[in-house]
């Protein structure tokens, strides 16, 4: 399993489930500024057209293209969920941001040999190790 940090250093694309329009909330502030560093932010919301200017999807199934990562903004009861989802499209890795915690996911994950990471947060796992993918 790579660390939180590796699973960023690797990632280029990011669907983020759960991905608000609020920008008071962390939903919204997290992905932008993972954006503004240069990853690509997929957004997935049930209600949005349009996120951090990308179309949004509805489920990850609905992503035309491959992602590096999952970044979860759901509650811990909606993780089982959201990691089978990952696991079908064939998503390496799932994130459930700081606050999220499932053991059921974590197992899904780990028996899918998809690399996991909860309780954490992206943006202060990206400033811990200085990355960047911005040219």
């Amino acid at each position: 399993m790579r660390s939180a940090q590796q699973i960023l250093a690797d990632s280029a694309v990011i669907a983020v489930v759960g991905a608000s329009r609020d920008p008071a909330k962390a939903a919204y502030r997290v992905p932008a500024e993972m954006q503004r560093y240069g990853w690509r932010i997929i957004p997935v919301n049930p209600i949005a057209d349009e996120l951090f200017g990308e179309p949004v999807y509805r489920s990850l199934a609905d992503i035309p293209h491959p992602v590096d990562l999952v970044d979860v903004f759901r509650p811990a009861e909606d993780a089982v969920d959201v990691v089978r989802e990952a696991v079908a499209i064939g998503a390496p890795a799932v994130w459930l941001q700081l606050g999220i915690v499932s053991p059921p996911a974590r197992r899904i994950a780990e028996e899918a040999g998809v690399d996991y990471v909860e309780n954490r947060c992206l943006i202060v796992e990206r400033a811990a190790a200085g990355l960047t993918r911005a040219n």
